[in-house]
């Protein structure tokens, strides 16, 4: 088998061809679902997927394995100017890993930014995101926490959210440790990243301390027992199905949990005024597509200041596409520079 880096190059090589032959090589035309289009290379990916067994089909230990080998193959070379060290840090029982990202640039008034990453809560480590890590620490001048919490199914809800909560609050503590200011922090986070993130900060309201500074969800899980159009309309959608997000929660959820619960479907929490301001990106073509823009409108109902940006063209985890397809890259980067406009208080 091929290395990492061999993977990446010959991926690179073949996503580097003329839009028309890739959609050629993916055996159909151009591909248009909901009013959207999807990006040749993320077509020409679904495809190849499609020659493996559906990750609903294997136990989690093996979807990790498969994950590990599909993003060392498209994933970004890390950001130059940025340097990062492995810790640990306080979890929900015992420490857990993590590792801080800090900047050539950094700018001392900007804050912490506590980071989950996506997997449903099954899948997943620290090196999933680990240049789009680089990016938001490079554009947002800001040092990044990037939290390796516990997985279900050997850990179900609530052991993930607990140890993001508590990394959360101990990086809000420590800030000053990585140059940036004390007693404040932004949390983040993609997928079921972005689901922690909006249940983080709707758990330090109802405990009455500090918001965020910023709250920044990416393709955010916000109802894990929706039934929204796009549920249905991207249903069979790569690298994200319906099916998978079953097989995501039949492992983090245990038999006694009511998918209603703000705790695990955040959207469902009645009162969402007094939140941090957030930054809120989706992906066009992605069964969570209805929730993250849900999100973002029930949270300006509330009078929460709230940047919504929609990809059309892209996918499910496209921050961890960055180095195979170029419209997932600008992506990024534009959402890492929202971010740093929310800092100064300029989100729109």
């Amino acid at each position: 088998m091929a290395s990492p880096t061999a993977q990446r190059v010959i991926a690179g090589l073949i996503l580097s061809l003329p839009a028309p032959l890739l959609r050629l090589m993916s055996g159909g035309g151009v591909v248009y679902q909901g009013g959207r289009t999807l990006d040749p290379r993320l077509q020409f990916l679904a495809a190849q997927a499609k020659k493996a067994p559906p990750m609903s089909s294997l136990s989690p230990e093996q979807a990790r394995q498969g994950e590990t080998a599909a993003i060392g193959a498209v994933s970004a070379k890390p950001e130059p100017g940025v340097a990062w060290e492995d810790i640990t840090v306080p979890g929900g029982d015992g420490d857990v890993n993590a590792r801080v990202y800090r900047p050539q640039n950094q700018d001392p008034a900007a804050p912490l930014m506590v980071w989950a990453h996506m997997g449903g809560g099954v899948i997943g480590t620290i090196a999933t995101t680990h240049a789009f890590c680089t990016i938001l620490a490079r554009t947002a001048r800001c040092p990044v926490l990037s939290v390796d919490y516990r997985l279900a199914p050997e850990h179900r809800f609530p052991a993930g959210l607990q140890d993001v909560l508590s990394a959360y609050r101990w990086g809000r503590d420590n800030a000053d440790r990585f140059g940036a200011p004390a007693g404040k922090a932004a949390m983040g986070g993609d997928s079921m990243g972005g689901n922690f993130t909006a249940i983080v900060c709707q758990e330090l309201k109802r405990a009455g301390e500090p918001q965020p500074v910023l709250q920044l969800l990416v393709y955010p899980c916000t109802d894990v027992a929706s039934e929204t159009a796009s549920m249905t309309t991207y249903g069979e959608a790569f690298p994200l199905t319906r099916d998978m997000m079953e097989w995501f929660m039949g492992h983090y959820m245990g038999p006694g949990d009511d998918p209603a619960d703000p705790r695990l479907s955040p959207l469902r929490e009645a009162d969402l005024a007094g939140l941090a301001p957030a930054v809120i990106a989706t992906a066009g073509f992605d069964p969570l597509v209805d929730q993250g823009e849900a999100y973002a409108k029930r949270l300006r109902e509330a009078g929460v200041p709230v940047a919504y940006r929609c990809y059309d063209s892209l996918a499910h985890a496209f921050v961890a596409f960055g180095g195979a397809v170029p419209a997932a890259d600008a992506a990024s980067r534009e959402i890492a520079r929202l971010v740093r406009d929310g800092f100064e208080g300029r989100l729109a």
